[in-house]
């Protein structure tokens, strides 16, 4: 389970990271209702059983691991809850649906600058539980 939550969690990373590196900064160099409508589209594609199964059965396993005992399990799910799931239900999600919403190209550079720099955090979060992960895994 450890060496799963481990996988599950260095997968998350690298898709917030690469929303950080490569998605978002494409979005912002592109005219903002051109941005805003991916954007929309991508928020409305996420929402499928790949992703959601990885997102979420990560943290699940994670979860099951840090009951095995380790200290490193134990500090690997904490900071994947913290930073996955819980960082992106309060932040990112209602943010999303924000955009959803109002939809225009000032609320765009808004949702930009809030947006990203938190996104910075679940994708740090997220490598610092897979690292807890595999430290347990090798204790």
């Amino acid at each position: 389970m450890t060496i799963i939550a481990a996988l599950g969690c260095g997968m998350m990373a690298g898709v917030f990271f690469a929303f950080s590196a490569m998605v978002m900064p494409g979005l912002r160099r592109a005219e903002p209702a051109v941005g805003l409508a991916a954007m929309r589209a991508i928020n409305l594609a996420v929402v499928n059983p790949a992703f959601t199964g990885v997102f979420l059965g990560t943290a699940v396993v994670g979860v099951v691991a840090a009951f095995e005992g380790d200290p490193w399990a134990w500090a690997g799910a904490a900071l994947y809850v913290l930073g996955g799931i819980v960082l992106t239900g309060a932040f990112h999600v209602p943010r999303n649906n924000e955009l959803e919403r109002v939809g225009t190209t000032g609320h765009w550079t808004r949702y930009l600058r809030e947006w990203v720099p938190m996104n910075h955090v679940r994708a740090l979060l997220s490598l610092a539980a897979a690292a807890s992960f595999t430290l347990a895994a090798l204790d």
